[in-house]
């Protein structure tokens, strides 16, 4: 069996979940590298990564570097000797780091590789209607989640699910699997296969353009676009109510397929219940937060706010 030493590369809760399996199944975790603190809030105080928090609980040597390319940063990577690097919700390493260790650097990715290589595996794959989805493992190169693959295990994306609920699944899953890919490198027991060079699905960084409720679309892409970002970022929408114009954060949803004669995209409110007519049917908004305002439950928002007889959203 292979004696590893691991260098853990990752910033966000998703890494941090990984990073503890390794400590709690004794792996020998010789440094964390994250991303460097930074001013955040209103306060503009400073915050230190997910994965920074947890390595000071475990004790472990943490670098912070803000190029990756410096030969400060790479000499002292060199004298952790590592030999394995695993990287899990980082950035984008130069080959002179990921060639580094002699046993390599693997990477966890939050989709069936090769569908849904980008930033946003989580959210497209709900998005786009997927039945199913999962993590891979697999070995960094000198593109983007092109890498030969090691293991993958898959799961099943329900009817209902969020971009918050399918993270958390796959942060579990993707936390036992790279135990067991860590496990396979370690008894010299690994294969792996190659990706196809053709882009299949991809999974693009989120924008403000690429968020925005196109409410002309289907009844089920809407509610598909709108569940695959709760809650975060957030699917969002323009309400017109009379002359004023708010910008509107859409959070939890349901749909009612039915025949109607309304506009798409008016608004119809009831004393609790908040809709917008669509193609097919209505979607039903549960909770939503207008610009200025806090997160609230409809009935909650319906109690202090009015929509005129005209309001629709854009």
């Amino acid at each position: 069996m292979k004696d590893l030493r691991i260098v853990f590369m990752g910033t966000p809760d998703f890494a941090v979940a990984i990073l503890k399996q390794l400590v709690i199944y004794n792996y020998n975790v010789v440094a964390v590298i994250t991303a460097p603190d930074k001013p955040a809030g209103r306060g503009r105080k400073i915050n230190e990564s997910a994965v920074k928090k947890y390595a000071k609980t475990a004790n472990l040597p943490i670098l912070q570097p803000t190029n990756l390319k410096s030969v400060s940063f790479i000499n002292k990577l060199k004298e952790f000797n590592a030999n394995l690097q695993i990287v899990v919700a980082f950035r984008m390493l130069p080959k002179l780091v990921w060639q580094l260790p002699k046993f390599g650097t693997f990477n966890l990715h939050a989709s069936l590789l090769p569908n849904y290589r980008g930033a946003a595996p989580i959210h497209w794959s709900i998005i786009n209607g997927e039945t199913k989805t999962g993590v891979s493992t697999f070995f960094i190169d000198e593109k983007i989640d092109t890498g030969a693959i090691i293991l993958k295990e898959e799961i099943e994306i329900t009817a209902t699910e969020t971009v918050g609920t399918l993270h958390d699944k796959l942060m579990n899953l993707g936390a036992k699997l790279v135990i067991k890919t860590a496990g396979v490198i370690a008894e010299n027991n690994i294969t792996t296969t190659q990706q196809p060079i053709a882009d299949e699905k991809l999974a693009p960084k989120l924008t403000k353009e690429n968020t925005k409720v196109d409410w002309s679309a289907s009844l089920e892409d809407i509610y598909n676009k709108i569940r695959g970002l709760n809650p975060f970022p957030a699917a969002w929408t323009t309400i017109m109510n009379d002359k004023e114009h708010i910008d509107a954060k859409i959070y939890g949803v349901r749909k009612a397929v039915m025949s109607h004669n309304f506009t798409v995209g008016k608004i119809i409110v009831s004393k609790k219940e908040l809709k917008v007519a669509v193609k097919n049917g209505f979607i039903i908004i549960d909770e939503i937060k207008l610009s200025g305002k806090k997160k609230m439950d409809t009935k909650s928002l319906l109690n202090g706010f009015s929509f005129s007889d005209v309001a629709k959203t854009t």
